[in-house]
């Protein structure tokens, strides 16, 4: 029988984390469960940082960005010795369970965790990226998109007034889900992400000949193209420098940066976190270990915990291919 669970936010930070943990405290409350909250992430298990979550502890909370229980990277949990401590801290405090919100490296640390903890592990997506496999949709992504979108209108305004070509940068360094996204639903001309294909100095041919044919056509005007980060050698800066030399233009680089983890959450995001965070404790509950909490076509769904980082999971092969087939024209 599930008494007590422990739960912790782990990794970069994702709009929606709260939403989760309040889903977490409220469905404990209704199953008589203790929910004890680690805080920064795994250090949390090895620091002794904790305390018991009741529902006025989260009274309020779904409407703000990053996580009360504050969320870090753990060095430690890479060495054997420091998962043993972790899960010697969980058995040490009688805890039956432990979910972890945060993506497929955070997951990775709770494997590592299990190896030495006899109780119950579930993880709950949280990573603006959307690259975890076993879920349509991570928390946070939403937001994430949201944030990039009001960036490229904002950006588009002042390069049609200027008639310059902006190159946004925004995260996503193993990932397009964001820059294809934003971009398509900025009305980017051109879209750089992983899925791509890796931009070398010798392949700016193929970015400055779509820029030339649309000033052929009309004119000098304002030209967007987004960027996932780590898109270019020296990165985003690096080739608004090499296009302004290439093409005689000024271009300019704009990079999002962490802007694109805070605020409050969108109302997806709120919605996911919130049925994820309930769905881990009634699975809990069933006997549900080393599973993943997801969502696929709106039904909420268990996933292996160790296939969620296996990059099955790709961007829309359609919006890809359109992306392509309008910036060749």
């Amino acid at each position: 029988m599930i008494k007590r669970v422990g739960v912790l936010t782990s990794g970069g930070d994702a709009p929606g984390m709260n939403a989760a943990i309040r889903a977490i405290v409220l469905t404990g409350a209704a199953y008589n469960i203790d929910i004890i909250g680690f805080r920064h992430g795994f250090n949390g298990l090895l620091d002794d940082d904790y305390q018991t979550l009741l529902p006025q502890h989260v009274q309020n909370i779904i409407q703000h960005g990053g996580t009360i229980l504050k969320s870090a990277r753990c060095k430690a949990l890479h060495t054997p010795e420091g998962a043993k401590q972790a899960a010697e801290a969980l058995q040490r405090l009688q805890l039956d369970a432990l979910v972890v919100i945060g993506g497929d490296g955070s997951f990775r640390g709770a494997l590592a965790i299990a190896e030495h903890y006899h109780g119950q592990i579930i993880g709950v997506p949280g990573t603006i990226d959307n690259d975890v496999d076993g879920t349509d949709y991570t928390i946070g992504f939403a937001t994430a998109i949201d944030t990039a979108l009001d960036a490229i209108d904002k950006i588009r305004d002042t390069a049609d007034a200027f008639e310059r070509i902006f190159l946004v940068e925004l995260m996503g360094r193993h990932s397009g889900y964001i820059t294809l996204s934003a971009g398509i639903a900025g009305g980017a001309e051109q879209i750089i992400c992983p899925e791509f294909g890796a931009l070398q100095p010798e392949d700016l041919k193929t970015l400055i000949a779509p820029v030339q044919r649309a000033q052929l056509l009309r004119g000098k005007s304002s030209y967007i193209i987004v960027v996932a980060e780590n898109s270019y050698p020296g990165g985003t800066t690096a080739l608004a420098e090499a296009l302004s030399t290439a093409l005689g233009i000024e271009c300019r680089a704009c990079i999002l940066g962490h802007i694109q983890r805070g605020g409050s959450p969108v109302g997806a995001d709120r919605i996911l976190a919130t049925k994820l965070g309930a769905y881990a404790i009634e699975q809990l509950v069933l006997g549900a270990n080393l599973m993943m909490a997801g969502e696929i076509n709106q039904q909420a769904v268990l996933y292996p915990m160790a296939q969620t980082g296996a990059k099955k999971k790709q961007i829309d092969p359609y919006l890809v291919r359109w992306q392509q087939t309008i910036a060749s024209d």
